[in-house]
C-alpha cells in the first residue's frame, strides 16, 4: 500500500485526437473516503480523462498510478481488478430481469444445481439496505422500479463484489428528478463511510458543492484549479474557473429587428421530458435555448419539428395553430432542423455535397420526376460559395469534409429551401474555432435577413454571445426567459446548473 494519502493520481496526461488536442498536461488526483468533484464545460476533457482511467483510451504522455501501483498500460480488465467501477448516466439495465438478477448479472452465483437465486437475492437486498440505505425487494422486476432505484441497482451490480475502491459517477442524477436525488447522495454517502474514493462528474454545480469534499476544475484541456473546501458558496469561484476565458472575438455584432412573430408556443409538454413550455421566436430574432443534459431542450426541439408528438399545448407559425404529424410537415410550413448529430442524421455521407444540398428541394431541380444534374450542380455551386464550404467541389463526398464544413452543407440545404424557421441544435459541437467563426457569421446573417432563429446549445458563452433572448431550461421546465445583455456567463450558467429546482420554479 501506498502512504500517499491519493489513492488515483494521474499527473501530465496528454491525449491528441486528430485535429484536437483534448488533453495537454493534465491533472486529477483523489484521496480514499472522499468525493471529488470533476467539472468543466463541455470539451473540457472531462469525458476523455474518464475513459483514460477506464482504459478505453491510451494516454500520449503522463502517469498514473492506483492505490500505489503505477500502470504503464490501462486496461478495462486491468482497472477492474485494480478497484475501479463506474456508474454511468445511462442505466443498461434488463427491464424484464429481477433485482436479484440485475446486480448479479455477469458474475451469478452458482452452485451444483445451477444459479443460487436464493443467495443472490438475499445478498443483493442486504446490499442495497445495508450499504446503499435503502429497501428493495430482490424478486421486484426492474420495469416496475423508479428511475432513482433502478439507479440503486445500477450501483449495487457494480460494487456487490465488494472489491471497489474508487468510483467513478458520470452525471448519475442526469435521468432523475429532484426529489429523487437524495436517495443517490444517501447511497454515495454510505460508500464514503466506507472508505471508498469517489469522483463525481456532474454539471450540476448545486450537488457538486454538496456532495463533493474537493474539487478539480479542467479547462481546454487542463486542470486550472483545484478547490480544496467545497460550500455551498464555491460555485462562483467554481464558474469563474470554468468560464475564464476572452469570448467577445467569437461573436459577429448584433443588429437585428425584430418583427412579428413567426412561432409562438404556449403550455407544450410531452408529459415526460418537458412541460408547460411557453415560447415565442420572431421574424429576424435569435432565441437561445440553455440547458444541460435531462433539461428537455433536447426533446423540446424535436417537438417542436415533428418528430415526437406533445401531450398538451399549442404551437402557432405565422399566426396559423399548427401542430406537426412529422418533420415533412414541419418543412412544409418553412421550419427546418440542423440536428445535433449532423454525420447520423444530418447528412447522407456517401453523397456528394450538391447532391446533400439539393437533397431537400429537389423539386427545385427536377425536369418532370427527373433531376436536372447540371441544374443541380450549379445551385450547390452557388451556395457553397456563398457559405464558404471546403472544399468548393461540389462532387466532393460529405464524409471526407471537416467537421465545420460538414455543418455547413446541412445548413445550405436548408437555405435552398426558404426556411422562415432555423432551428439549430448544437450547431458548433465538434467544429474547431475558426468554423465556428463562420458559423455564427452564417447564424447572424440568417437573422438579419429576417427568418427566426432558434439556437439550442449546452454553451452558455456561445448563447450568449449570438442570441437576443435566451430561454433556460431546467429538469423540463422554463426558469428563466430573459434578453441576452442582462445575463453574464457566471449568471447563465448558474442558472442552468442550479441546485434546488423547487426553489427556482417557485
Amino acid at each position: 500500500m501506498s502512504a500517499d494519502p491519493d489513492i488515483l493520481m494521474l499527473k501530465g496526461i496528454s491525449k491528441a485526437f486528430p485535429g484536437v488536442q483534448a488533453l495537454e498536461g493534465a491533472t486529477l488526483c483523489v484521496a480514499a473516503g472522499e468525493v471529488h468533484g470533476l467539472v468543466g464545460e463541455n470539451g473540457a476533457g472531462k469525458s476523455t480523462i474518464i475513459k483514460i482511467i477506464a482504459g478505453v483510451y491510451d494516454r500520449d504522455a503522463g502517469t498514473m498510478s492506483i492505490d500505489g501501483r503505477h500502470f504503464d498500460h490501462v486496461s478495462p480488465q486491468g482497472v477492474h481488478d485494480a478497484g475501479v467501477r463506474f456508474i454511468h448516466q445511462e442505466l443498461h439495465l434488463v427491464p424484464h430481469f429481477t433485482v436479484a438478477e440485475s446486480v448479479f448479472m455477469g458474475q451469478e452465483v452458482t452452485g451444483k444445481f445451477g444459479l443460487k437465486r436464493k443467495t443472490m437475492r438475499l445478498r443483493a437486498e442486504a446490499f442495497l439496505r445495508d450499504v446503499l440505505n435503502t429497501r428493495i425487494s430482490g424478486d421486484t422486476l426492474i420495469r416496475d422500479l423508479g428511475i432513482a432505484e433502478r439507479k440503486l441497482v445500477q450501483i449495487a451490480r457494480a460494487l456487490i463484489d465488494d472489491e471497489a475502491k474508487i468510483v467513478v459517477f458520470d452525471e448519475p442524477t442526469a435521468p432523475l428528478a429532484s426529489s429523487e436525488i437524495e436517495q443517490v447522495f444517501q447511497a454515495i454517502r454510505g460508500l464514503q463511510e466506507r472508505g471508498i474514493a469517489m469522483i463525481y462528474v456532474s454539471h450540476y454545480l448545486g450537488e457538486i458543492t454538496d456532495i463533493c469534499d474537493r474539487v478539480t476544475v479542467f479547462r481546454n484541456g487542463r486542470d486550472v484549479a483545484v478547490l480544496d473546501e467545497v460550500t455551498e458558496d464555491s460555485s462562483d469561484s467554481i464558474i469563474r474557473h470554468m468560464v475564464g476565458r476572452d469570448i467577445e472575438a467569437l461573436y459577429p455584432e448584433i443588429h437585428h429587428k425584430v418583427g412579428e412573430p413567426v412561432l409562438e408556443v404556449a403550455g407544450l409538454g410531452d408529459g415526460r421530458k418537458f412541460f408547460g413550455v411557453d415560447l415565442t421566436v420572431g421574424k429576424g430574432e435569435l432565441v437561445g435555448i440553455a440547458g444541460l443534459i435531462g433539461s428537455g431542450r433536447e426533446e423540446l426541439t424535436d417537438t417542436i419539428y415533428g418528430l415526437n408528438q406533445p401531450t398538451t399545448g399549442t404551437m402557432t407559425m405565422d399566426g396559423v395553430p399548427n401542430r406537426f404529424a412529422s418533420p415533412a410537415d414541419a418543412v412544409g410550413k418553412g421550419i427546418v432542423l440542423v440536428p445535433r448529430d449532423r454525420r447520423h442524421d444530418g447528412l447522407v455521407l456517401d453523397f456528394t455535397v450538391a447532391d446533400n444540398i439539393n437533397l431537400a428541394s429537389l423539386e427545385q431541380v427536377a425536369v418532370s420526376i427527373l433531376e436536372d444534374r447540371s441544374a443541380a450542380a450549379k445551385r450547390a455551386e452557388k451556395l457553397a460559395e456563398q457559405i464558404d464550404i471546403r472544399p468548393r467541389d461540389p462532387d466532393a463526398i460529405a464524409r471526407f469534409l471537416s467537421g465545420g464544413n460538414q455543418q455547413k452543407v446541412v445548413l445550405a440545404r436548408w437555405l435552398a429551401t426558404g426556411a422562415k424557421l432555423f432551428i439549430l441544435d448544437e450547431p458548433t459541437v465538434g467544429v474547431d474555432i475558426g468554423a465556428k467563426v463562420e458559423i455564427y457569421q452564417l447564424i447572424e446573417k440568417l437573422t438579419a435577413q429576417g427568418a427566426g432563429v432558434i439556437v439550442s446549445s449546452s454553451d452558455p458563452a456561445e448563447l450568449l454571445g449570438i442570441c437576443d433572448r435566451i430561454v433556460v431550461m431546467l429538469r423540463g421546465r422554463v426558469v428563466a426567459n430573459e434578453a441576452a445583455r442582462s445575463l453574464t456567463l457566471d449568471s447563465l450558467t448558474a442558472l442552468t446548473t442550479h441546485s434546488n429546482p423547487a426553489e427556482v420554479l417557485a
